[in-house]
């Protein structure tokens, strides 16, 4: 397992994350996703400790609170010292009825905050990110409760997670001219089958210094290698629960390309779709999101992949992003002087 700075800050994080978000569903969403109890959620704690994983993630609308509950106790069953992991979670979705039970106002971040300590058991978290954008509350307002919580010892950095580029550079201004507890990474979507990311959020990330957490990196299972264009499908949360959305032309032709690597490689399909994550350089952590031991066991053999530059620029052929304007422009214009940076 490698360690990779989280942002600019000077943490270090696995380049492999736990995600809880199969912790503690029932019958409803969060069932489709996973229901995970007590003890499978401790074994599975264990594995990924085991494997050198420190880096945990949840967020306090995962089974409304319950997977923070879970994570939490395992913390506590399986005896990892506070100083061993680094722990993540997120606010912003509805824990309650009220108007103002969600969100990203003061109000609600305060109060979710210590809801949240309160179910991880926790006297801080080390990662605290605002889960979505909210147009109702001003963008001032968020970042000062949030630097209010760094300012108390409930929170030691602070992320961002489903934001657009020009909404994190916007933040980004407002905490330096403020003086105010800055942004260290973003939460985001990106797999092989799904590079949008790779248009604006991408380059701002590497401009800004700001860290990448990869989540739902196989696709919602799609990446898995049990789905083919022929109609072959299989058990799994992509069958009942059809998300994220993705171009699923380009996502076969990667599937097509990444079981003859793994073939090859005498690895599986998973890995090296993981592995391709891994090799991108805007990525500092991929969160695996288990149901079984063994999953994330095979998950975290993607670290031991090595891709070559034929195997990168086969699957960037068969995924790569039609060309959009401005980006088609900026190239074309910006080929004037790039020469001169050779």
């Amino acid at each position: 397992m490698r360690y990779k700075r989280l942002g600019h800050s000077g943490l270090f994080v696995s380049e492999l994350c736990l995600g809880t978000m199969t912790f503690g569903g029932s019958d409803d969403m969060w069932g489709q996703i996973g229901k995970l109890q007590q003890d499978d959620a401790d074994g599975l704690l264990k594995t990924a400790l085991d494997a050198g994983i420190n880096f945990i993630d949840t967020a306090n609308i995962y089974a409304a609170g319950k997977s923070e509950e879970i994570l939490g106790q395992s913390l506590k069953n399986v005896g990892v010292a506070r100083d061993d992991v680094v722990i993540a979670t997120k606010v912003h979705g509805p824990m309650g009825e009220g108007p103002n039970a969600c969100g990203s106002s003061r109000g609600h971040i305060l109060d979710q905050a210590k809801a949240s300590l309160k179910r991880l058991q926790l006297d801080h978290v080390d990662l605290y990110q605002i889960h979505g954008f909210d147009p109702a509350t001003p963008m001032v307002e968020t970042l000062e409760a949030l630097d209010m919580l760094v300012r108390q010892g409930h929170v030691r950095y602070l992320g961002l997670s489903n934001w657009a580029a020009w909404q994190i550079v916007k933040a980004v201004g407002i905490a330096e001219a403020r003086h105010l507890a800055p942004i260290t990474s973003l939460q985001a979507y990106y797999s092989v089958a799904g590079r949008d990311l790779e248009r604006e959020l991408a380059p701002m990330l590497q401009a800004e210094q700001i860290g990448l957490m990869v989540w739902s990196p196989l696709a919602g299972g799609f990446l898995s290698g049990k789905f083919d264009r022929e109609g072959k499908t299989a058990e799994g949360r992509r069958v009942s629960f059809d998300f994220p959305p993705i171009a699923k032309d380009r996502a076969y032709d990667a599937i097509d390309v990444m079981r003859a690597i793994a073939k090859d490689k005498g690895c599986s399909v998973p890995q090296v779709a993981l592995a391709w994550l891994l090799h991108q350089k805007v990525v500092t952590s991929v969160i695996l999101g288990a149901k079984r031991p063994e999953q994330l066991a095979d998950n975290v053999g993607a670290v031991e992949v090595t891709l070559s530059s034929e195997d990168i620029a086969a699957l960037d052929k068969v995924t790569q992003l039609p060309a959009e304007y401005p980006g088609w422009m900026i190239q074309r214009q910006g080929e004037y002087r790039s020469h001169m940076l050779q």
